[in-house]
């Protein structure tokens, strides 16, 4: 089968086996968390939906359930704007498995106002950053404990909006501008897979970044109409285009293939998208130094080291 911006979840699931295999899905309530989760449960694996609100998870649960109905299923409560949430949820997960075989780091926020975590972080580097490394840092046992595993990092195109504004990264002294907020934050899940793989792929962990393509969500429900105008102009200037919308189904493609690919399988590290390995990332997004510095960084601002 040839792979491409079209292909859907369930034809790059199709023929994998999963049985046997735990994921961890982050925003799987709705949009391409929930079409990845639904994918993995129908290939076999047991699901954990990490999800904020509880109504949400038990309607993803059903809609899991209305195709696969013996889906393996546990819904788990997860704020990534509070880092006592994201210790409470690996505590939870890891009194109950050992084992995790695929992390989907997937939840996120775009271009939302100014607002701040209940840990002070400015808020889309705090939520698709900081919250998501926490997170793994706490599981890393489980996940190393299943090696061969993967991490998967949901990023964005965005990411060409900016680089690591490394004297101010939490908007403490310059303004606020809600797509260099957003860049910088996708622009950390790529250096966040790329030091991921350099520290343990050796022990058969590989991680990955990758763009989904456009997807109308409720990612987008802080747009506003000229946002889209600004996003042209900001793509033109980038020497970009910006991609033409998905379907969730499509969107959920590439995270799907990250996490189950063989032609992944000794490869991490890498930015992906279309279900293919891409080099249309920024400059800075795939520099092990600036992976390094941030890595030290955020360790330093959750409180938290990896396991070795």
């Amino acid at each position: 089968m040839s792979l491409g911006a079209e292909t859907t979840a369930e034809e790059v699931i199709d023929g994998i086996d999963l049985k046997g295999k735990t994921a961890v899905v982050t925003g799987a309530s709705g949009g391409i968390g929930l079409e990845a989760a639904r994918a993995f449960a129908s290939a076999g694996a047991s699901i954990v939906l990490a999800v904020r609100n509880a109504e949400k998870g038990d309607a993803a649960v059903a809609t899991i359930r209305e195709r696969v109905p013996d889906a393996q299923l546990e819904l788990g409560s997860l704020d990534l704007t509070s880092l006592a949430s994201v210790r409470s949820f690996a505590d939870w997960f890891n009194a109950a498995h050992d084992r995790l075989d695929l992390l989907i780091n997937n939840a996120g926020v775009m271009a939302s106002p100014f607002e701040r975590t209940a840990d002070g972080f400015e808020l889309q580097f705090g939520t698709n950053h900081l919250g998501h490394f926490l997170l793994t840092a706490l599981v890393m046992p489980a996940v190393l404990a299943s090696a061969p595993a993967r991490i998967v990092n949901v990023s964005s195109a965005g990411h060409h909006g900016s680089d690591i504004v490394w004297d101010d990264i939490n908007y403490e002294r310059r303004p606020y501008d809600k797509w260099d907020a957003y860049g910088q934050s996708k622009t950390a899940n790529i250096l966040f897979s790329v030091e991921l793989e350099r520290r343990f792929a050796s022990r058969g962990v590989h991680a990955y970044a990758l763009h989904p393509g456009g997807i109308a969500t409720e990612l987008g429900r802080h747009l506003e109409a000229d946002d889209f105008e600004t996003l042209r102009k900001r793509a033109s200037d980038q020497g970009r285009e910006l991609p033409r919308f998905k379907s969730v189904e499509a969107g959920a493609a590439t995270t799907v293939w990250a996490a189950t690919s063989p032609d992944l399988a000794d490869r991490g590290g890498v930015y992906l998208e279309d279900c293919h390995v891409s080099d249309q990332h920024a400059p800075w997004a795939l520099n092990p130094d600036s992976a390094k510095r941030l890595w030290t960084v955020s360790e330093e601002l959750v409180g938290q080291t990896f396991s070795s």
